[in-house]
């Protein structure tokens, strides 16, 4: 049987290998062609693999040469509606994505399928530790951690054999499924993003949607305006989560906030003195992990236990160092004006705010509104520097530069903050945040790369040089 895979990224190969492993004729193409793809190529081609760089096959031509074309997998990096796809499923070709393939291996294991705009690694990521410290072989995967075809690699391969499957699906994974049918499926937000790929909010709604339909628990944030409105009518039956004691009236049978516990259908389960991570949207997060351990009965102890140790994920609100008593956040997952308004809501104010890269479409009102009111000085990298400088002087905001690189925000951060501690011993300390409220990739290969850069800057900072003023608050 011939299979080929259109993506050369890390997906793509697992994939690849996956169908290798399985006895499948596997050829791997990539529509780019780069020094690292060549490389990639060369190290593939030794293990047996057929790679072609530089474009995707024709697909009509080879079924007209009598070549076989028995399966098209698609990685998450290539549109659904690519042509060379579209004619794929148009020929009648068994064509499915990554995250697919890899349930065509994994079904028979219980998943918690977690999607949504903001929120999905954090919730991933605690419920894997939660349902780990309980005793369960639990992997986290899909678009945090390993591939999901790497783990089904593995368990086809007899090296593991896990519990469940805790998967983070983003709407470029879930697209290209069909039957992907969770356990549990947890919709964590819900705001415009990724419109440059799905094009309208009512199609990028309806991806995210099309897995929670088809999942046996329904997990949904009661504190999302658009979740809230969409989902009562949608899914009755859904467990709803709210850290809103008004809503939490409405959804005793759900999970909330109340009486300084975390509550289960109305049982106390942990008490939230044991949580520490920053921000409401964090206790969010943690009643949407801890309705998927409930739901797949772990006891309260045990949770308990998982919460209290869990630090937080790299790149998300994440700790870096303290410098001269002024902290420094690393929150380079922020990569849409939604999570950098969550962001800069979190951390103590007031703030100096490093934001910019490659811009997205969407309302950045609310975030330039929490700018205007939490921030004294904003400086601006990227290509959405100019873009930035020009919403925040119509906003009023006068405190912004144009910096260009990461590398000159962070050295000028510091000297902002340097002169607050010297000059102003009196007033509170800033915190030097980094929420670009932008894609990556005008300058970096992708958020962790970014915030890998921030947090090396961070903890090279020198001693700046006095400054005799600071530009005026807003």
């Amino acid at each position: 049987m011939q299979a080929y895979v259109l993506g050369l990224g890390q997906s793509g190969v697992s994939a690849a290998k996956l169908l290798k492993a399985d006895g499948w004729r596997v050829t791997i193409s990539d529509s780019n062609i780069s020094p690292s793809l060549e490389l990639r190529k060369q190290e593939l081609e030794k293990q047996g693999f057929s790679v072609v760089l530089g474009s995707f096959p024709d697909f009509e031509n080879l079924i007209s040469s009598g070549q076989a074309v028995d399966l098209v997998v698609v990685s998450p990096g290539v549109p659904w509606d690519r042509p060379e796809v579209v004619k794929s499923r148009s020929l009648g070709i068994a064509t499915v994505g990554e995250i697919e393939l890899a349930w065509r291996y994994l079904k028979q294991i219980p998943w918690v399928g977690i999607t949504g705009t903001n929120g999905k690694t954090t919730t991933t990521a605690l419920t894997a530790a939660i349902f780990q410290r309980a005793g369960l072989k639990a992997i986290a995967c899909g678009n945090i951690g390993l591939p999901a075809c790497e783990i089904a690699l593995q368990v086809l391969q007899k090296e593991t054999q896990p519990d469940w499957i805790i998967a983070e699906l983003s709407s470029y994974q879930i697209e290209s499924t069909q039957t992907v049918k969770p356990h549990i499926g947890i919709w964590t937000t819900f705001t415009p993003d990724h419109l440059n790929r799905h094009y309208t909010l009512d199609t990028y709604r309806d991806i995210k949607a099309g897995l929670i339909e088809r999942a046996s628990h329904i997990v949904l944030n009661g504190d999302d305006p658009y979740l809230l409105k969409y989902g009562a009518a949608m899914w009755p039956s859904a467990l709803w989560t709210s850290i809103d004691e008004h809503i939490a009236e409405a959804v005793v049978d759900g999970v909330c906030i109340s009486d300084t516990w975390v509550k289960f259908r109305g049982e106390p389960v942990v008490p939230i003195s044991n949580w520490t991570l920053l921000g409401k949207h964090n206790r969010q997060n943690l009643l949407m992990a801890v309705a998927a351990a409930r739901l797949a009965g772990i006891d309260a102890e045990q949770i308990n236990l998982a919460i209290s140790e869990f630090q937080g994920v790299p790149h998300r609100l994440e700790l870096v160092c303290r410098h001269e008593g002024v902290t420094y956040v690393n929150d380079s997952k922020a990569t849409n004006y939604d999570a950098a308004e969550v962001g800069l809501c979190a951390v103590k104010a007031p703030v100096i705010l490093i934001a910019g890269g490659q811009p997205k479409q969407g309302d950045a009102s609310a975030w330039i509104e929490q700018i205007r009111h939490r921030a004294i000085g904003v400086l601006l990298i990227g290509e959405a520097a100019p873009l930035f400088a020009e919403m925040l002087a119509d906003s009023g905001f006068k405190n912004y530069e144009i910096v260009e690189t990461l590398e000159r925000a962070v050295q000028t951060a510091a000297t902002i903050a340097h002169h607050c501690v010297y000059n102003h011993p009196s007033q509170p300390l800033p915190t030097v945040l980094f929420s670009p409220a932008c894609a990556s990739f005008d300058q970096f290969a992708n958020f962790e790369v970014r915030g890998d850069r921030f947090r090396q800057l961070c903890q090279e900072i020198s001693p700046p040089p006095r400054i005799d003023s600071l530009p005026e608050s807003p």
